[in-house]
């Protein structure tokens, strides 16, 4: 859409009938200036106003996300929910509660002319207060997909790396200091749950135990390659390097336990 040729929607042309929120004359000032703004706003907008599921949302949504029958302002909540509205209920409970989210990149399936599309957006949620501070509805803006920040790692740095780590408490420190790093960073605790994330995410690094349950780190890493021949291999073992030392792929070793500095080091150096 040409921002420049947007000329919004007028409160005074929408049919308010359907939506269930009664006179104007009584909405709330929060209520009214919301509306406002998103009737004015060439960006996909919905909003949940009281916990009684009024559904209201403007010109642009309709367009790119609701479905063939959505007509502004819209009213109660259908049947089915609107994808950016079902897909996370823990979310929105959380707005409820008073916090502004913000998912990236988040892929929705949408019904479009009898068929299941998918189409990704940067969901924001943002609560809208009443007079009286509490929350009384959810703003939701559905803007275009941010390019994946990892969509070329050498211009910023940073990676996305899968961790295969069968203890816990060992992956979820290795995915924190990856992620301090600022690196995109999924976690699987076998070979076999690596496998199925591969199948479906492009990754730069995978970082991987070489001793794990059923599937060795080295066959993974194998298999893993003729996916995605780019990946590059990074094994973590607690025992020798004879594991690793006749690869016939290349590959870098880190002895285990190891610290954040080489850890850092050896990720810089993959760039």
């Amino acid at each position: 859409m040409d921002m420049a040729q947007f000329t919004g929607e007028s409160m005074a042309t929408q049919d308010w009938s359907r939506s269930e929120l009664g006179p104007q004359a009584e909405w709330p000032p929060a209520l009214r200036l919301t509306l406002d703004i998103m009737l004015n706003t060439p960006l996909p907008m919905l909003l949940m106003w009281g916990r009684q599921q009024i559904l209201l949302f403007n010109q642009a949504y309709a367009n790119s996300a609701g479905s063939a029958n959505a007509s502004p302002p819209g009213g109660s909540i259908p049947v089915v929910p609107p994808a950016a509205w079902s897909w996370n209920p823990q979310a929105i409970e959380q707005a409820w509660a008073g916090h502004s989210l913000l998912f990236p990149r988040q892929p929705l399936k949408l019904w479009r002319d009898g068929r299941m599309l998918e189409a990704s957006f940067d969901l924001h949620y943002t609560p809208v207060r009443d007079s009286d501070g509490a929350v009384a509805g959810i703003l939701c803006t559905l803007a275009p997909a941010s390019a994946p920040a990892l969509a070329s790692a050498a211009n910023d740095g940073q990676l996305r790396i899968l961790v295969v780590e069968d203890n816990q408490d060992a992956q979820y420190l290795v995915c924190e200091m990856l992620h301090a790093f600022g690196h995109e960073v999924s976690a699987a605790a076998n070979g076999e749950a690596a496998l199925e994330l591969l199948a479906g995410a492009s990754f730069d690094v995978l970082f991987s135990d070489v001793s794990l349950p059923g599937m060795s780190g080295v066959d993974l890493a194998r298999q893993a390659l003729q996916r995605q021949p780019q990946l590059r291999i990074v094994f973590a073992s607690g025992y020798s390097e004879a594991l690793t030392s006749h690869l016939d792929f290349p590959a870098v070793s880190m002895q285990k336990p190891y610290d954040i500095e080489q850890l850092q080091q050896v990720l810089n150096n993959l760039r």
